[in-house]
C-alpha cells in the first residue's frame, strides 16, 4: 500500500486521533468518522458521567510529542482530558480531517478496499477508502442487564440507564439512587451522587481489590503498574529474566510484596472496618483492568452516605401506579430506587461490520483474533486501533499507530500466517487461564502495558536507549521517552505516489425497514 492510499478511521478517541496523526504524517490521506459532536471517545461531553477523572497523573497520561498544559492539575477531570485531545487534534492539523456527528452504519469489504455507509445530519451517504482502521473503542457499546420488571419500574416513574448515559448530576438531587457495579465508573458515580442524592446504594455482584492512588511515601499506583519491576510481578506469557526470577527463586519476594500492598490498601481504605475486604489475592486486581480507588468513596461509605450491598445482584425491578419504583436484591431486600445507574461494562463488538466479516475477526467465544491487538489475519485492508487497552493508552495507541503505518508501507516483516495463528491461540488460552475468563474478549493488555509496547517496538526494530530502559525498572514510564519514533529514519519504505483525489460522497436512498441504505 502506498502513501496515496486513502485511510478511513472509525472513532475520534485517543487511538483514532493518534492513528490519524501518524498516518497523516506518513503521507496518507485520512478521514476520521465519529458520531459524537466532539473528539475524545470516552472523554466526549456526550459520555462524561459526573465524577469522571483520569486514573493516571498528567505526567504519564499524554502523547509523547504533546505534553499536558502546565496549569492543568496533576490528575485531570473529564472536561480537561477532552480539551487536551481537542487541542492535540488542532495542533497536528487533524480538524479538517474530522467528520463529527457522522456515524458509520455499515462497512463492506470490496476488491479495492471498503465501501462505507455513513449517516450524518443531512442523511445517509456512501463513501469509500482503501484501508479501514477501526478505533471505535472497547468501551463504546453499553452492556445493559435485562431486568425483569423494567417496564413496571419505568411506569412507576423510575429511570434506568447505563453509566455512559448518566450525564446530569442535578437530575438525581434529593432522589434515591442505586448504582450497579463496583468498577471505577460505579464508584466514581456513587461518590458524586452521594453529595446530592437522598440515598445512594451500590449493588456489587463481586468485590475486587482497588488500588489507592498512594499507599505510602515510596509506594503508589504508578510505581506498581507503570514500571518494569511492577509488571514483572504478574505472570506473563513470554517471561523475561526478572519475571522468571519472581516466579521461581524469588517467588517469596513477589508474594511478600503483594501481601504488603494488600495490607497497606486494606488499612488505608479501612476495608476491614467497612466490611469490604474482597476475597481472593491482591494480584487479581489486574485480571482485565485496573481499578483505582475513587477519592472520597470509602469516606462516604464510612459516613453512611453510600451503602454497599456486597456479593449480591438485582433480581427484579418493581413499582406500579400505587407503588414507588424499587429494586429487589438476591438477598430478598427491597431498596427504594428512583434512579438505577448500571455501571455494568461494555460489549466488545463492531456492529457496523457484516456478520460474515465479524465471524472472521473473532473465535467462537467472541475473542478478537488480532496480531499485536492490531491486525486481523483473515480480513484484508483492515486494522484495529485502541484494542490494546491499557493503563498508558496514550503511549500504547501512539506506538500502535506507528506499527500500523509501518505495516501499510511494508516496513514490518511478519511471520507466516500459520505461525501468527498459533501465537494468537496461545495468547488467548493464556489470558483465559490467567484471568478466569475476565479478559475483555482479548482486547486488553493490562497489566502488561510496557510489554505490549516492547513487542511492537521490536517489530519496528526500534529500541529505547539502554539508560531509558534501565530507569523504567523502578521509575514510572515517561511518554516523552518514545518521541524518537516519529523522527527515526525509516529504512525500506515502499514507493509513494501523490495523494489520491478525494472521492465524491454519493447520496443513497435510505431503506427504513432494514436500517441500511440501498445500493
Amino acid at each position: 500500500m502506498t502513501s496515496g492510499s486513502r485511510i478511513g478511521i472509525v472513532g475520534a478517541g485517543i487511538a483514532g486521533l493518534a492513528c490519524a496523526k501518524v498516518l497523516k504524517q506518513e503521507g496518507f490521506p485520512v478521514e476520521v468518522f465519529d458520531r459524537a459532536p466532539d473528539v475524545g471517545g470516552v472523554w466526549s461531553a456526550t459520555r462524561r458521567y459526573p465524577g469522571l477523572r483520569a486514573q493516571n497523573s498528567k505526567e504519564t497520561y499524554h502523547f509523547s510529542d504533546f505534553p499536558m498544559p502546565a496549569d492543568y492539575p496533576r490528575v485531570l477531570d473529564g472536561q480537561q482530558m477532552q480539551a487536551y485531545l481537542a487541542a492535540y487534534a488542532e495542533h497536528f492539523g487533524l480538524t479538517e480531517h474530522l467528520r463529527l456527528r457522522t456515524e458509520v452504519v455499515a462497512a463492506d469489504p470490496v476488491d479495492s478496499g471498503w465501501l462505507l455507509e455513513i449517516r450524518d445530519e443531512s442523511g445517509v451517504h456512501r463513501t469509500s477508502c482503501d484501508h479501514l482502521v477501526i478505533a471505535n473503542g472497547v468501551f463504546s457499546e453499553p452492556a445493559m442487564p435485562d431486568y425483569r420488571g423494567a417496564d413496571w419500574f419505568r411506569a412507576a416513574g423510575g429511570r434506568l440507564c447505563h453509566s455512559s448515559e448518566f450525564l446530569d448530576l442535578e437530575s438525581v438531587r434529593g432522589k434515591s439512587v442505586v448504582v450497579v457495579g463496583y468498577g471505577k465508573s460505579a464508584c466514581d458515580i456513587a461518590t458524586a451522587v452521594s453529595e446530592v442524592a437522598a440515598s445512594t446504594s451500590v449493588v456489587a455482584r463481586r468485590l475486587f481489590w482497588k488500588m489507592p492512588r498512594k499507599l505510602a511515601r515510596v509506594i503508589d499506583y504508578e510505581r506498581l503498574m507503570l514500571t518494569r519491576f511492577g509488571e514483572a510481578h504478574f505472570h506473563y506469557l513470554r517471561p523475561g529474566w526478572t519475571d522468571r526470577f519472581l516466579d521461581g527463586p524469588g517467588e517469596s519476594v513477589r508474594i511478600s510484596n503483594f501481601d504488603l500492598i494488600q495490607e497497606l490498601a486494606t488499612k488505608r481504605l479501612r476495608l476491614r472496618e467497612l466490611g469490604l475486604v474482597p476475597s481472593g489475592r491482591f494480584e487479581e486486581i489486574a485480571e482485565s483492568t485496573i481499578s483505582l480507588a475513587t477519592e472520597g468513596f470509602f469516606e462516604q461509605v464510612a459516613g453512611g452516605r453510600i451503602v454497599v450491598h456486597r456479593d449480591t445482584t438485582i433480581t427484579e425491578l418493581g413499582g406500579g401506579p400505587k407503588a414507588a419504583p424499587a429494586v429487589r436484591l438476591s438477598t430478598g431486600q427491597v431498596l427504594q430506587a428512583d434512579v438505577v445507574v448500571c455501571a455494568t461494562g461494555f460489549h466488545q463488538r463492531v456492529p457496523f461490520l457484516t456478520p460474515y466479516v465479524q465471524r472472521r475477526l473473532t473465535d467462537e467465544h467472541g475473542n478478537f483474533r488480532l496480531h499485536r491487538q492490531i491486525l486481523p489475519l483473515e480480513v484484508p485492508n483492515l486494522t484495529f486501533a485502541g484494542y490494546n487497552s491499557s493503563v498508558i493508552s496514550t503511549v500504547g495507541a501512539e506506538v500502535a499507530a506507528h506499527w500500523t503505518a509501518a505495516l501499510l508501507t511494508g516496513r514490518v516483516n511478519l511471520p507466516p500466517a500459520e505461525t501468527l495463528n498459533e501465537q494468537i491461540d496461545a495468547r488467548l488460552r493464556w489470558m483465559e487461564d490467567r484471568t478466569h475468563g475476565h479478559h475483555a474478549h482479548g482486547t486488553a493488555v493490562i497489566p502488561f502495558s510496557i510489554q505490549n509496547i516492547d513487542e511492537m517496538l521490536a517489530d519496528l526494530k526500534y529500541r529505547l536507549p539502554l539508560r531509558t530502559r534501565a530507569s523504567q525498572w523502578l521509575r514510572r514510564i515517561k511518554p516523552e521517552s518514545y518521541r524518537g519514533l516519529a523522527t527515526r529514519r525509516k529504512p525500506g519504505a515502499g514507493p509513494t505516489m501523490p495523494p489520491a483525489a478525494p472521492r465524491d460522497t454519493e447520496l443513497l436512498p435510505y431503506d427504513g425497514d432494514s436500517g441500511r441504505v440501498s445500493h
